[in-house]
């Protein structure tokens, strides 16, 4: 998939989109509202917010309200899930392993944050999530 260069913003939104199509359809139902965003980094702001010592330390966000905390009133914003390609690719450099696994386990947390899950309801998603074929 990749040549020299390291992969672009695009190929992060490619690599996030065939892990959506990962997630159960039972599931996947209730996130096709959420927006996914590839960025180079976090924002200034996020970083301030979340007390980051570097924008290396965050490989993804979600931003909204999670579903069990959604009120029948609620006209917030979109919800949103960030992946952060230079964060997520310094990991990549330094754990090994496929890119694409990477991003899908990230895409898959912040899946689960969008549904109020605990830790363990996000492993046992992504076990049941079927993984496509490497392509990196």
């Amino acid at each position: 998939m990749f040549d020299a260069d390291p992969p672009s913003l695009a190929d992060f939104e490619t690599m996030a989109a065939q892990a959506l199509a990962t997630i159960p359809e039972r599931l996947r139902v209730h996130i096709r509202d959420v927006v996914v965003r590839v960025e180079d980094f976090p924002s200034e702001d996020t970083c301030r917010d979340m007390d980051l010592d570097s924008p290396f330390d965050l490989l993804g966000l979600y931003d909204g309200v999670a579903l069990d905390h959604k009120s029948i009133g609620d006209s917030g914003g979109v919800d949103m899930i960030f992946l952060y390609r230079r964060p997520l690719l310094d990991y990549w450099c330094d754990h090994g392993g496929g890119l694409s696994h990477l991003v899908r386990h990230v895409v898959i947390h912040e899946v689960g944050h969008h549904f109020g899950f605990s830790d363990a309801d996000m492993e046992a998603l992504e076990r049941e999530a079927p993984e496509q074929e490497a392509r990196d």
